[in-house]
């Protein structure tokens, strides 16, 4: 019998995760230099468009169809196009249709391929992003929400990390952010780094578009988090307030690193920190207590504050900070399980430091290195195939002029209509000249 009450629980979280990806879009879009700004937003909308269709065809089936060998992959063929998913039937969960939970699921897999995209910013083909976004989800992504989502039940046998390694990831820290920081950082070794990376300044061009995106993805992430209790109970409510403080805590830990090293706290060192601790919290949140929360968002905020400077000191061009936050704040929170997991809290583990127990630890350290060494090999390959064979990265005459026109031939700002006041008459000598202005600025 359906629980209704589950079920709107469920479907409103879905919606809740799917407004992520525009938020994800915002808050890429306004990071990048305002030649480049539509190319961003595109590459989130272009996963969301291209992720959905998959998975329906045949994603949901290798992540969550029966086993076919070790844990490793579902059957793709078990549930192909959805195919007797669509009868009055609940899962074993207790009362969800099965389609809410397909749907839940979706929206997960496109904000995973969609955070890539951060890496790569201002350099990459949109048709060549897209194939390698349709590949990596089938091979890499896919399988590994195999491993870690797909539970066994009693007539069914899901992934290794979830059920033989036993590693606790609650929404995502190894299959969502472990997942897509080790394939950003592949890809921007794969494109090489950007014309002028740290020789010229690369500013963000919006930051009210970036504080906006980064709201709208504090917002969406209860439904990340809190939707994956799969019901609308105790474990769900533990969640979303260890969410909520995790987070608040992982901007005020950015903005005192930020303070002490450069004497001034900025609105995207805050709108940064709210998505580290976002990231940190995300496999933790029914494990640990709201103090507990605390702990692992103040540090997920100052850890992925220094993590971010890797990239000059290394020599790769992450171009929005998706290995520093991504992926350094995944480690941290994915790990931190087995130094501060609580027995009070709904997954009922035992920790280091409550318990005494490395039991655990272990087990998380294995899950999030295998997630990382998988995703980033994968990742060099699938990149290197389409860098070598349709060309990934767009010419660097292109990229002086700017992506958006050259690529999209279209320009996120107007600039010819500054000062127009929204007519149609020619621009005077000055107005034209401030709007060169502005327009180098921005750029």
């Amino acid at each position: 019998m359906v629980n209704t009450g589950d079920t709107a629980w469920i479907l409103i979280s879905a919606a809740l995760v799917l407004l992520m990806t525009p938020g994800l879009a915002l808050f890429y879009g306004g990071m990048v230099r305002a030649k480049s700004v539509l190319n961003m937003m595109m590459m989130s909308f272009g996963a969301l468009a291209l992720i959905s269709v998959l998975w329906v065809l045949y994603g949901y089936s290798i992540a969550f169809g029966d086993d076919v060998g070790a844990g490793l992959l579902g059957d793709p063929t078990q549930y192909f196009g959805l195919k007797g998913l669509m009868e009055d039937v609940t899962s074993e969960e207790g009362g969800l249709p099965a389609m809410a939970f397909v749907g839940f699921q979706a929206v997960f897999a496109i904000i995973t391929v969609a955070l890539i995209s951060g890496a790569i910013a201002d350099r990459a083909k949109f048709g060549a992003w897209m194939v390698f976004a349709g590949v990596w989800a089938t091979v890499v992504y896919f399988p590994v929400a195999h491993w870690v989502f797909d539970f066994s039940l009693e007539e069914h046998v899901g992934g290794w990390i979830a059920n033989d390694l036993a590693a606790i990831d609650f929404a995502g820290g190894t299959a969502v952010h472990i997942n897509a920081g080790a394939a950003g950082l592949a890809l921007a070794l794969v494109l090489g780094k950007r014309r002028g990376f740290g020789r010229e300044a690369m500013r963000p061009h919006n930051l009210p578009l970036v504080m906006i995106g980064a709201g709208l993805l504090w917002f969406g992430w209860f439904g990340f988090n809190a939707g994956s209790a799969l019901a609308a109970n105790n474990t769900a409510a533990v969640a979303w307030v260890n969410t909520l403080v995790a987070t608040a805590a992982a901007t005020l830990g950015w903005l005192l690193v930020e303070k002490l090293r450069d004497g001034h706290s900025t609105s995207l060192g805050a709108a940064s920190g709210v998505v580290a601790g976002l990231v940190a919290i995300t496999p933790a949140c029914s494990a640990v207590s709201p103090v507990g929360a605390i702990i692992v968002g103040a540090i997920a905020g100052a850890l992925c504050a220094l993590a971010v400077g890797l990239k000059y000191k290394l020599g790769y061009d992450d171009s929005l900070d998706v290995v520093g936050v991504h992926l350094v704040g995944g480690l941290w929170g994915t790990i931190a399980i087995g130094f501060l997991a609580d027995p009070d809290a709904p997954a009922g583990v035992e920790s280091l430091f409550f318990g005494g127990s490395v039991d655990q630890l272990w087990r998380q350290v294995v899950g999030a290195v295998a997630v990382l060494a998988f995703s980033f090999v994968l990742t060099l390959v699938i990149g290197f195939v389409i860098q070598k064979t349709m060309g990934f990265r767009i010419d660097e005459e292109d990229e002086i002029t700017g992506i958006d026109n050259v690529v999209h031939a279209e320009s996120g700002y107007d600039f010819a209509s500054l000062g127009s006041s929204g007519s149609t008459a020619p621009l005077s000598g000055q107005a034209r000249a401030e709007a060169r202005n502005t327009e180098r600025t921005l750029a």
